[in-house]
Parts: structure tokens; sequence; C-alpha cells
């Protein structure tokens, strides 16, 4: 069993507080996860995220981020160029469908070149969700578009450029968000449409990307499937959809505890999360009462899980990239921006 615990959790600034290093020396996180608000200099993100894994001892331990482009993009220029949303990357695949592959796959490696030198070795990227006419914009422009098949192809591009440059991709939000018709940072989405439909449709993207290392649960209610438990609670959407239907096999970590989708106090979302079937539990906005909470109701990474975890990280031990020398990053770069026409 690994002396790590199953969750990620985040910190509150640029740097880390007297209380942060004590709980994460005593906890022992298996990951960490960077927001807007702990993104300083290039300089204090090195020094955060080589603080975070001199704590608990492992070079490799996972610090991630979501690293969309467009409005979810935690590190923007100069540190990072201001990057495309998936619908205008989606907008080139309707295009050429070639060109559109191309800009995903081409993004994303730059992504994990801009990424892997801050100490950042995980993205929460591709969005698989295909959003529904109506539904809330929390996934909106997130997406590469309407079409399952659009957003497997582009998903499958995304995922591979962010491996190619020695970082861990996330797929989400398994089984899929598309049909929400509220923000589950707000509230519980309910998605009452019938199982043979989300199969064919919602279902389609993750089924295609079912051998990927990990990927994040969606904080929604599938009528037809559970209509009592949000998927990341929810032991029989894990179960039969999740693990059965779709295949994947791979980390399964929660999205964010904290949200309001989720009810019960923090020691109770922990432990139905990890009832139902989570290997790993996510906990973002640093809140030091909140992470207690959660690290009492976390077990130690054990079992499948970790044996999960450990295949996901052989993915990007020791930051082993492609192999590309800084002149091939930027002659990639420019090429990217002439295809998308995204300002450097």
């Amino acid at each position: 069993m690994s002396f790590s615990k199953a969750m990620i959790v985040g910190c509150a600034g640029k740097a880390l507080s007297a209380d942060e290093v004590e709980f994460f020396k005593r906890e022992q996180p298996w990951g960490f996860i960077l927001f807007a608000r702990n993104i300083g200099s290039r300089d204090e993100i090195i020094s955060l995220t080589s603080h975070f894994r001199e704590l608990v001892g492992r070079d490799d331990a996972p610090v991630f981020i979501d690293q969309e482009g467009g409005r979810v993009q935690r590190i923007k220029a100069p540190l990072a160029p201001n990057y495309p949303t998936g619908r205008l990357l989606g907008e080139l695949y309707d295009q050429d469908k070639d060109n559109g592959i191309r800009s995903a796959r081409e993004m994303s490696r730059l992504h994990a070149a801009d990424l892997l030198p801050l100490g950042i070795n995980a993205d929460c990227l591709p969005v698989l969700d295909v959003p529904q006419p109506g539904s809330h914009d929390v996934i909106g422009d997130r997406a590469y578009g309407h079409s399952p098949q659009k957003v497997a192809d582009m998903g499958r591009a995304a995922a591979d450029g962010l491996i190619e440059g020695g970082v861990l991709p996330v797929i989400k939000h398994i089984p899929g968000h598309g049909r929400a018709m509220v923000d589950s940072h707000h509230a519980l989405p309910l998605c009452d449409t019938p199982h043979e439909e989300l199969s064919k449709h919602d279902f389609e993207p993750f089924c295609q990307l079912a051998r990927m290392p990990m990927a994040m649960t969606a904080h929604v209610v599938y009528a037809a499937l559970d209509e009592d438990n949000p998927a990341t609670t929810s032991r029989t959407v894990i179960d039969q959809v999740i693990r059965g239907e779709i295949g994947f096999d791979g980390l399964l970590m929660t999205d964010d505890l904290s949200m309001k989708a989720l009810s019960g106090d923090f020691q109770a979302r922990t432990k139905a999360s990890f009832a139902a079937g989570c290997d790993v539990v996510l906990h973002c906005n640093g809140v030091m009462q909140e992470m207690a909470a959660v690290a009492e109701a976390t077990p130690h990474l054990s079992g499948k899980a970790e044996d999960r975890a450990e295949r996901a990280m052989a993915l990007v031990q020791a930051g082993v990239t492609d192999g590309r020398s800084g002149d091939d990053i930027a002659a990639l770069r420019r090429g990217f921006e002439d295809l998308i026409s995204v300002p450097a």
C-alpha cells in the first residue's frame, strides 16, 4: 500500500503557509492542483511545485492544472500564449478534418512545453462533453462541438499531444456533462435523457478514449441510471457505465468536492465518492478546514487504485518527452499560430 493518501488538493496562494507545509507533510496527498490564485512569476511557480514534491518526497508527484485554452486557462500571457477555445479548434475540423485534428494535437503539445518546465505534469484536458441545445454554458465553447465523433477525434489528438510532451491528460467529465442545464459549481444538474440516447451520444467519446490513463467524473444526476445520486457518488453509474459500458479502467478522480452540486459535509462527500468507486478525490479551493475534513475521510492509495495511479504516472516519469528541442517547439508554435491565427 502506498504512503500517499488518495487525494489531490490545492493551496491558498503563490507560496505555502506554515499550516499548509505541516498539513501536506502529515497527510501526504497523492497530487496537487493549481489555479489562477497560485500563479505568480515563472520562478514562483517552479518554487511552489518543487515545494509540493519536497514535502511528499516524490519527485514525480502529479501537479495538475486546468489549461484548456479560452476562458479555462490558468496560466496566461506572458508565461504562456492565450490559446483558443475548443470550439474554435472544432470549427477548423469542420473546414478541414485533418487540420482540426492537427490543431488539437499541436496545441496540447505546446501546453506541455509551457507546463512541464514549471513543474506541472498533468493537465485536465481534453473536454469530451458534447453540449446539447439549451444546456448551460458551463461547458459551452470549451467543447469541440456537437458531434460525438468530432469530439472523440479532437479529444484523442489533444490527449496524444500532452502525452508526447510528457504531461498526463485527464479526460472529463465522464460520462458526460453536455446536457446539464445548470452549472454544477452552483447547483446539481439533473439529466432525464433515456439511457439509450446517452449511450449513442454522450458516452461515445468516452468509449472511444476509454484507454486513457485518467478521467474526471461529472457531478450530474442521470435519472435513467440513478435518480438519487450524481455520477461522482453513484455506485451504479461508476460500476455499470464508467467501468462497464464505457470500459474505462484508468484512474478515476472526482470533480471538485467543494462544488455545490454535492450535498453533505466534506467527510460525507469524500466517503460517498470512495464508496461509489472513485479512486482519488479532488479538493480545489485551498481552504484548510475543508481539506482537513477531506483528508480525515481519505484512505491511502492501495489495490486497483494504486495500480491505476502507477500506470498513469508511468507516462510522465522523469518528464520524458518526444525529444523536441527548443527550436523545434518554437517552429511548432509558429506553425500553430499560422494555422489558427492566435497572437503570440
